[in-house]
């Protein structure tokens, strides 16, 4: 991914795409991409408008909120902060804020 900011358009697309988490001091694991939405606050010209994604992992372990390395096959490297929001049947899910 080139150094621009990310923007909702990046992910829009994914949905229902896995993105393999990368990172030293866990074992790899593949999270869900299940949405990605604006969020609705007025936005100034030329500033990218908020929005956020969540991530569904079928792996129980529930990890930390921090910065992790994901990659996608389309988009390449990225360093997110994701932050557990949830856990049920369906995996753990984790949220992504970018304003």
């Amino acid at each position: 991914m080139t150094g621009r900011p990310l923007v909702y358009e990046d992910f829009a697309d994914k949905l229902g795409q896995d993105f393999a988490l990368r990172e030293a001091d866990v074992p790899d694991m593949a999270l869900r991409l299940s949405e990605a939405a604006l969020l609705k606050v007025p936005g100034l010209p030329g500033v990218r408008p908020p929005f956020t994604l969540v991530f569904v992992a079928d792996d129980a372990r529930v990890l930390p909120q921090k910065i992790y390395r994901l990659e996608h096959a389309a988009l390449g490297a990225l360093d997110i902060f994701l932050v557990p929001v949830g856990k049920d049947k369906s995996g753990v899910s984790y949220e992504a804020v970018f304003n």
